[in-house]
């Protein structure tokens, strides 16, 4: 047999795994606590007939305890879903709880206008674009730094190797028997081959041709033809 005083003697002064006490207060972590303050009327250990407000995926429950099927604990709690409207969930409330406690049903409907608000909360939260902070590590931002640091090392060497190899191969310092580095040196070689190409470009060669060749070849041909047209007509003669 159930004896509410007894559990809440051996709960209150020996050990309850739900009890948290910190400098504020004493408060209860069971989430059937319809208050969340570890005291006698607010245990749900220590009380036969009790009833609280839990959410499920955003839907409200109302859950019920009831000394009558206390020696069966996978039906020890009888559970009422309650519309998303506000004063519908206080009329169910107020039909199953009729005969019990004033203050279980003041708690109960105090604890589904505060979950009604925090669900209200929610949603402009979730509706409100709010800016995000993002940290960096701070090995990858040395990280990033020396990488940076080396790319710009590396670019500044590449420079020099190209302006060097441009001024000696002006000066013919190199012949055909030095191994030179392949990119920079087929670079160099395209950036010569373009001014040379530029070069001809803007200075084109003049050249000289005779002009009366073709002028005696046409003579030739007319000579030709006025042979040709004397003999047709001696023949016709004939």
């Amino acid at each position: 047999m159930q004896h509410d005083e007894v559990i809440w003697q051996v709960i209150r002064h020996n050990h309850c795994s739900f009890m948290a006490k910190i400098t504020t207060g004493i408060f209860c972590r069971n989430p059937y606590n319809v208050t969340g303050i570890c005291n006698r009327s607010s245990c749900p250990l220590a009380n036969s007939r009790y009833a609280t407000i839990r959410d499920h995926e955003g839907i409200f429950y109302l859950y019920m305890k009831t000394i009558e099927r206390s020696h069966m604990p996978n039906k020890l709690w009888e559970r009422v879903k309650l519309p998303r409207n506000y004063e519908k969930a206080l009329e169910i409330i107020d039909k199953h709880m009729m005969y019990w406690p004033k203050f279980l049903v003041h708690k109960t409907k105090q604890r589904l206008t505060k979950m009604t608000q925090i669900r209200i909360r929610m949603r402009k939260l979730a509706l409100k674009t709010r800016e995000k902070i993002m940290t960096t590590p701070r090995k990858e931002k040395k990280r990033e730094a020396r990488r940076e640091e080396k790319a710009e090392k590396a670019a500044v060497l590449d420079k020099s190797i190209e302006k060097e190899l441009l001024e000696r191969l002006k000066r013919g310092v190199y012949g055909d028997i030095y191994n030179f580095p392949v990119k920079e040196y087929n670079k160099v070689l395209d950036m010569d081959g373009l001014q040379a190409a530029s070069e001809d470009e803007e200075e084109p060669e003049i050249e000289y041709v005779e002009g009366y060749e073709e002028l005696e070849e046409e003579d030739d041909m007319e000579d030709f033809g006025g042979l040709a047209i004397e003999e047709a007509g001696e023949d016709d003669d004939n």
